[in-house]
């Protein structure tokens, strides 16, 4: 499989299940798209995502999905994929020859899907949803193929402290980039410039102090490298 990122805003996931694997995935999902789970019952923090309230007495919280109590069995999913258009499909009820029913139909429909009963080899046109961490406009997506979801979850907790600070290096990088394209500055010489900025301990230790301290020992390690 060759990993890619797709944005999905302002398109539909469709899920059927509501149980927990079920409301990981419209969790994973609601806060860039719309997300519909179909399910003849809910997890309780499924129904905390719909706009329930999360304890007694607890302020309702905006709804992030739109549930749908219903029990389609393998002949009706192709029905509900047709009414919701979906630009993915995730199959995560408890009942394989829905899940392979719902697979099929989205596949027939030319939609991409996400069956989260099945690991290892998979048809052309679905998909494995990755653990991710991110840090700003840094993200990192790990992937096992679907073998061993508790070893992508471990990775993605070991990657997360190695990553704090990238989001802000990320944007101060890109700001330079920009300003020493303005200066009209060769693109070789920005391109090792930048190379330089992002690998240099000053400047990481620097974000740690503020953008102005970050800032400054950049452009020290980019004097090293353009002369302007």
């Amino acid at each position: 499989m060759t990993p890619l990122y797709h944005d999905l805003a302002g398109e539909t996931v469709l899920v059927f299940g509501g149980g927990p694997v079920g409301r990981r995935k419209a969790d994973r999902f609601a806060a860039e798209t719309r997300v519909i789970v179909v399910s003849p019952a809910f997890d309780e923090r499924l129904l905390v995502l719909a706009g329930g309230a999360d304890g007694d007495d607890a302020e309702p919280t905006p709804p992030r999905v739109e549930l749908i109590r219903a029990a389609p069995d393998a002949t009706a999913v192709r029905g509900w994929i047709d009414r919701c258009s979906p630009a993915l499909v995730v199959a995560a009820t408890d009942d394989p020859a829905v899940n392979a029913a719902a697979e099929a139909a989205a596949l027939d429909a030319g939609v991409l899907v996400n069956r989260t009963d099945v690991s290892g080899g998979r048809d052309p046109g679905s998909v494995v949803v990755p653990a991710t961490v991110e840090d700003g406009p840094v993200r990192v997506a790990i992937s096992t193929g679907g073998r061993s979801p508790a070893l992508s979850k471990a990775l993605r907790q070991r990657i997360e402290s190695e990553i704090e600070g990238a989001g802000a290096m990320a944007e101060l990088s890109g700001e330079l980039r920009s300003e020493l394209a303005e200066a009209d500055i060769d693109p070789g010489d920005r391109r090792a410039a930048i190379r330089r900025v992002v690998r240099s301990e000053g400047v990481w230790k620097g974000l740690q102090k503020g953008r102005s301290n970050a800032r400054t020992e950049a452009y020290n390690v980019i004097e090293e490298v353009v002369d302007r």
